[in-house]
């Protein structure tokens, strides 16, 4: 064996045995074991109209995680309350297919509070008119199953998800619809439309914060968040309006480490509204 590879190996297993320790020491040099900087995020891709059976479509790869939203729409009758309004449904789905740490059968906990909190920023933050979506008022609405699937799991699913239905409703048509007077609703395939302009583009940014020694990681993989107990998340849309702010941990946080996570929230929002828009 080596030089070389003896060193190698036991670097690795200083990292399989200590790897809080493993990690400080990198922090330390303001740097990361995967070689980025702090502040920076992974390299991020984004491909639209990947899946064929779908009303629209997108997939992410946001370094190691890769997530792939499918949106399927259904006519279904409106809500007594709000009559002229349809619906989104997001369902975030992680199997064992995507990483050894999630478990068949019954979503987990991760992946429901994922689909809550995509559901929860549409509903409340004004993201697009749910209007649009109304075929007849009181009759007849679209309904949007977006499927948000991952294919591989390393790290930060909050973004990637929300990241793949944005992406896929900003590209999402639908066939021109009515009810006709034996309320049967009949669709005209041939005639598709846009069905609506998204009043803001949302992008999540995340954050891990260490205390010892203290440091703010943006875009934390899978090791760096198993490391932390505190994650920030910041929605921001294309004109630096904050859409929604969620924290995870019982720490406190200083105003000037959350200041710090909107200016890299902002410059992240304005990379990725541009991948959008060639996508």
């Amino acid at each position: 064996m080596t030089t070389l590879e003896s060193t190698s190996k036991s670097f690795e297993v200083f990292h399989r045995i200590q790897p809080h320790e493993y990690l400080r020491r990198f922090l330390e040099h303001n740097l990361r074991p995967d070689g980025r900087l702090l502040e920076r995020f992974r390299k991020t891709l984004i491909t639209t109209r990947s899946i064929s059976t779908a009303n629209t479509s997108a997939m992410v790869r946001l370094g190691g995680t890769t997530v792939v939203c499918g949106i399927k729409a259904e006519v279904c009758e409106p809500h007594v309350e709000r009559p002229d309004q349809g619906y989104l449904v997001p369902n975030v789905e992680l199997s064992p297919m995507c990483s050894p740490k999630f478990r068949a059968g019954p979503p987990s906990e991760k992946a429901q509070v994922t689909s809550e909190f995509i559901h929860q920023l549409f509903t409340n933050s004004d993201i697009f008119p749910l209007e649009s979506l109304c075929i007849e008022q009181g009759k007849a609405v679209w309904v949007l199953y977006a499927d948000i699937v991952c294919l591989n799991y390393d790290g930060n699913i909050l973004d990637a998800s929300l990241l793949a239905l944005t992406a896929a409703l900003s590209k999402l048509s639908l066939p021109k619809a009515e009810v006709s007077e034996s309320l049967v609703v009949e669709a005209d395939e041939s005639n598709k439309t846009q069905v609506f302009q998204m009043n803001r583009i949302p992008i999540a940014s995340t954050f891990c914060v260490f205390q010892e020694p203290h440091a703010l990681l943006s875009d934390p993989n899978e090791a760096e968040e198993s490391l932390t107990k505190e994650t920030i998340t910041v929605v921001m849309d294309t004109n630096g309006q904050v859409c929604h702010v969620y924290k995870n941990g019982g720490n406190s946080i200083d105003s000037s480490v959350l200041r710090t996570c909107f200016e890299r929230g902002l410059e992240r929002t304005k990379e990725m509204a541009e991948l959008i828009q060639q996508a």
